[in-house]
């Protein structure tokens, strides 16, 4: 038997599956939706742990959604398949606890529970306190 290149845990799949649900969404390219994705759950998400243990995932194309802006006009949306939500999931809930131990306190990129406008009401508030 083939040793896998990465160590996941099924069950980290499943989580990241379960939360990926949680969160709904739309079909990707693929037009599969959580309801589809659900009739062959088990095979579904084996081929995910599968291709990400063993180093050979590639992620699909995503399906560009044109979506209203409130300022008027339209952006483009990229909505990934279910697959690739789950492994994205997956990847975060591997990756993130290890990494976010070591960002310094004023990193607000991508990060849990900070956002760009938390960056800038720092940034307002030590304009206000400095010459």
């Amino acid at each position: 038997m083939e040793a896998k290149q990465f160590t996941i845990s099924k069950r980290v799949v499943k989580h990241a599956y379960d939360l990926v649900k949680s969160n709904q969404g739309g079909a990707g390219v693929d037009s599969q939706t959580l309801e589809d994705f659900d009739k062959n759950l088990k095979d579904n998400l084996y081929k995910i742990w599968n291709r990400l243990s063993s180093g050979t995932y590639f992620p699909p194309p995503v399906k560009a959604v044109s979506i209203p802006k409130k300022s008027g006009g339209e952006r483009i949306l990229g909505v990934p398949t279910v697959s690739d939500r789950v492994a994205q999931m997956v990847v975060r809930l591997e990756f993130e606890p290890k990494v976010e131990r070591i960002f310094l306190r004023d990193s607000y990129g991508y990060r849990p529970n900070k956002s760009a406008l938390d960056a800038i009401g720092i940034t307002r508030e030590r304009c206000w306190s400095y010459n």
